[in-house]
């Protein structure tokens, strides 16, 4: 996935703080505790003390975050003739997201309709009748809840707005205000520090501090983010206020989520880095890893490198095959990173990283849902 953000000046990319940002990702963590399971606690505790009507009704609008994050909660790049600022309570930005024209809301709010044509600008299923149809048709596919949400925000989305807003105000009052005022702390200096960077070391710097996913090309005109998703989207265009915006966020890991919808401010929504959790292996040497695996000649000898360092010379005895034919498959394996050497006098040794092997589960959950 890629930004262009060529020509654009530094002080159009903020790092900003977004309570109805994080209270999305909140939502989320409690709908699909199994992405996060430092959140464990939290949810077990929050979701346990939930009013039985609330839970309701987060329930029956959970599609709006649990399969994808719907971009009602990033309303502040949306807004026309808007500046991209976010507001520094829910509240804020709610009345930013009352703001956001029927269109984009809808658009937005049925993103799970029409997730495949996000990136390319569909028409509004409020005055298209075949975006409309797909809307209804999609919705029939995931469930009465679902239809019966899209036929009404169809109908009329003012009272489906309300309805929204209402729910999140209420979300506010029964956890996410003392949520949000845990958090708050840690996600303010986390933006102030990367201000700081972008102003003293430049965008590079700033990028690599927020996540090793997020890399800056050679010219400084275009950021590349590792994801298995494609898409583009610029930060240059005048039409809606030329910037770049990135959120930091204490529930979003290991989600690094980025709204690129045709018209939009493109923003970057970033887990906060924390010590205990490992960086992202790139998606590029997680596929070399696992291509490296899938050989079954070089997963038998994976077995014995796994038990204890062997030469190339064993190795070929003990499987029947000629050492240079071992020492390819042991290239392909040290090149994805999962065998270690040693020289031990004349011999040289190989043996399997069981750290690294054991990450792989991890990785690949980690990239898929990044």
């Amino acid at each position: 996935m890629n930004i262009d953000i060529a020509g654009l000046p530094s002080e159009r990319i903020v790092f900003e703080t977004s309570p109805l940002a994080e209270l999305g990702l909140a939502l989320h963590a409690l709908s699909e505790p199994g992405h996060h399971p430092g959140l464990h606690g939290w949810a077990t505790a929050t979701g346990s003390a939930l009013e039985p009507d609330l839970a309701d009704r987060l329930h029956e609008a959970e599609f709006l975050w649990r399969n994808t994050f719907s971009d009602v909660f990033m309303p502040f790049a949306g807004v026309r003739g808007g500046d991209g600022r976010t507001g520094a309570t829910l509240a804020e930005d709610l009345d930013t997201l009352d703001r956001l024209d029927d269109e984009r809301f809808v658009a937005s709010a049925l993103e799970f309709t029409c997730a495949s044509l996000y990136g390319i600008g569909a028409p509004s299923p409020l005055s298209d009748p075949g975006m409309r149809a797909r809307a209804l048709d999609m919705a029939a596919a995931r469930g009465p809840r679902q239809v019966e949400f899209t036929q009404q925000l169809l109908a009329d989305p003012a009272p489906v707005r309300r309805w929204v807003r209402r729910l999140f105000e209420d979300c506010d009052e029964a956890f996410f205000a003392d949520t949000w005022r845990r958090v708050q702390v840690q996600l303010v200096a986390d933006a102030r520090h990367k201000k700081d960077l972008l102003r003293r070391k430049g965008v590079g710097e700033a990028l690599g501090a927020v996540s090793a996913a997020l890399s800056l090309d050679e010219s400084g005109s275009r950021i590349s983010v590792d994801k298995m998703t494609e898409g583009s989207t610029t930060a240059t265009d005048p039409s809606i206020g030329a910037g770049l915006t990135l959120i930091p966020s204490s529930f979003g890991w290991p989600h690094l989520m980025v709204l690129h919808a045709p018209g939009w401010r493109p923003v970057i929504h970033y887990p906060v880095h924390r010590p205990e959790l490992p960086s992202p292996a790139s998606v590029e040497l997680l596929q070399l890893r696992m291509e490296a695996l899938a050989h079954p000649l070089r997963m038998r000898l994976c077995r014995n490198l796994a038990r204890s360092p062997y030469t190339t010379g064993e190795l070929a005895d003990s499987h029947s095959i000629t050492a240079p034919e071992v020492s390819r498959h042991l290239s392909v394996l040290k090149k994805a990173g999962l065998v270690t050497t040693r020289r031990r006098g004349r011999y040289v040794l190989h043996q399997l990283d069981l750290t690294v092997v054991a990450r792989l589960g991890s990785d690949f959950l980690e990239g898929v849902l990044r």
